[in-house]
């Protein structure tokens, strides 16, 4: 008899018959099974059963028009209430787009293949299958505008302090219009999680800021301390014995922020350390075209960006954001009790320190 190949020692692809009353959790356990339905359901095991656990910080990447299409608030900020998110790097563009729903402004459903030029005509704005008044842009960007020149915004600041002064503005217009949470700003700032923006002048946000500047404004962004503050949050985690998990939705520059926490630790301040622990990517991006949205955990590994030991603790899901955000979020809910807030904004300064100090004693830079 010829010897079973220890390759069909896995689990036989034998799965019930979908019903009426089958529940998300065992649609997903039982019917994903093969391709990237598979990596789907390794995407929700690993998030759930493994990244979750107490002693794991996890960072939460934002690529790609999420808020419009409403999933800051069905996804996002159920995410970050059930204390699943610790800290965010996002485009500005999905933290312009939250605003529209805090600040009361409507986003509708339409048509990818209306025509433009009759849409502009209408005054209609379109991204992709989204529709909104062209008003909804000028009021938020007025809203953008008068918040700035609030006395605690007339200094330079990191990304993560000014979205969490925003948060409280948008929080208080929630609270005013009585809609209730619908800003991911606003759920950052009521739950102490940082949230950086990779390129700062690369949003509405940004454009306004630069208008305001015209006129005087002093608000600047200080990206060096965005590097050292996320850099300071995975050391902090590593040095206190536990783990860092990195859930990135999309590639782009959010992507390679988060990421490079750990090659700024290693090989910038040359810092002793491995990688992220944890490495979960939903992307539609190819990895042979060299792109940095597509490259795979492996690549990372090179870079020292993942701990080459953890390899077999990542997952790669090629699919729609829009379409697994919704499904890991609703599986992780079913499946994992909340845990309690890190509250990392209030120690920035103590975790910068830390790292300040450590950078210090390995001797600083190298010079000739």
């Amino acid at each position: 008899m010829a010897k079973r190949s220890v390759f069909l020692n896995r689990p036989k692809i034998d799965p019930l018959p979908i019903t009426a009353t089958m529940t998300l959790r065992d649609l997903v356990e039982g019917t994903f099974l093969a391709y990237n339905g598979a990596r789907l359901r390794e995407a929700c095991q690993l998030f759930s059963a493994q990244m979750l656990a107490d002693d794991v910080t996890v960072g939460m990447s934002l690529t790609g028009a999420l808020t419009p299409a409403g999933l800051g608030i069905a996804a996002i900020i159920p995410l970050i209430e059930a204390g699943f998110v610790d800290w965010v790097v996002s485009t500005g563009a999905n933290l312009y787009h939250d605003t529209h729903y805090g600040i009361g402004l409507d986003m509708h459903r339409g048509r990818h293949d209306v025509s433009d030029v009759a849409l502009r005509e209408d005054g209609v704005v379109r991204i992709y299958d989204i529709f909104f008044e062209y008003d909804v842009l000028l009021k938020t960007d007025a809203f953008f505008k008068q918040m700035i020149q609030a006395p605690e915004f007339q200094c330079s600041m990191s990304t993560a302090e000014f979205h969490h002064h925003a948060g409280r503005y948008v929080a208080e217009r929630e609270r005013v219009l009585g809609i209730g949470r619908r800003s991911v700003l606003a759920a950052a700032y009521e739950h102490r999680v940082p949230i950086y923006t990779s390129s700062p002048g690369d949003s509405s946000i940004g454009m306004n800021v630069a208008a305001m500047a015209l006129l005087g404004n002093r608000l600047a962004f200080d990206v060096s301390r965005d590097v050292n503050e996320t850099s300071a949050i995975v050391y902090d985690a590593k040095r206190r014995g536990g783990r860092s998990g990195v859930l990135m939705l999309g590639g782009g520059s959010p992507k390679n922020f988060i990421l490079q926490t750990e090659p700024q630790i290693q090989e910038v301040l040359g810092i002793a350390e491995k990688g992220h622990d944890f490495y979960l990517q939903i992307t539609d991006a190819r990895p042979d075209t060299g792109g940095l949205s597509g490259a795979t955990p492996g690549e990372a590994v090179s870079w020292g960006k993942v701990d080459p030991d953890k390899l077999p603790d990542t997952v790669v899901c090629y699919v729609d954001s829009t379409v697994a955000l919704p499904i890991l979020t609703a599986y992780t809910l079913a499946t994992r009790a909340p845990r309690r807030p890190k509250r990392l904004y209030d120690r920035r300064d103590e975790l910068v320190d830390a790292l300040v100090t450590e950078f210090r004693r390995v001797g600083g830079p190298k010079t000739d």
